[in-house]
């Protein structure tokens, strides 16, 4: 991550402009906002975070046991967007957050060609059998279906190397 975030901005090219940083809520989808940020800065891109809620069999599952699960899953998913975008405006970056529904590598794709973006950051979980039968189709594949750079973050980045990283930008930053 380090090495590809420095070579993007070697020489004062500014090669990202626009990023989408996509997550479900997930454990890895969060790491993987730590490591888009982290790019962002050092882009000094503008930032997307979209949400993407799955129409999957769970869903409905749960729809079924428990009326308004949906609309509970929609909210905590609300507060994890408005959280994110408030950590990514504390750090200087411009963000908005965005709650779409759907098939996640369609809804991304779409996304991402409306606003124009050049770069998705996302997050990888491995899935046993069972779960991506749940999950619903899996010929969706986003690097497929988008027509910008796709960045797969597997780089855990703790919270002191964020901090590190932080000051650093705070000692390189104009002003």
């Amino acid at each position: 991550m380090r090495n590809a975030a420095i070579a993007a901005t070697a020489g004062g090219i500014d090669m990202y402009q626009k990023i989408v940083l996509a997550f479900d809520g997930s454990h890895e989808a969060r790491s993987a906002l730590r490591e888009g940020a982290l790019l962002a800065l050092r882009c000094e891109a503008r930032v997307w975070l979209l949400c993407v809620l799955g129409d999957n069999a769970a869903i409905a599952m749960a729809e079924g046991v428990q009326p308004g699960a949906a609309e509970q899953i929609a909210a905590a998913s609300q507060q994890l967007v408005d959280e994110g975008v408030g950590k990514l405006r504390s750090i200087g970056l411009t963000a908005t957050g965005h709650i779409v529904r759907g098939d996640p590598s369609t809804a991304i794709s779409n996304f991402v060609r409306e606003v124009g973006a050049d770069l998705v950051v996302l997050g990888h979980r491995r899935r046993s059998f069972l779960e991506r039968w749940w999950s619903g189709k899996s010929g969706g594949y986003i690097v497929d279906n988008v027509d910008c750079s796709l960045l797969v973050a597997q780089q855990p980045v703790s919270d002191e190397e964020f901090a590190a990283e932080m000051a650093l930008h705070a000692v390189h930053a104009p002003g």
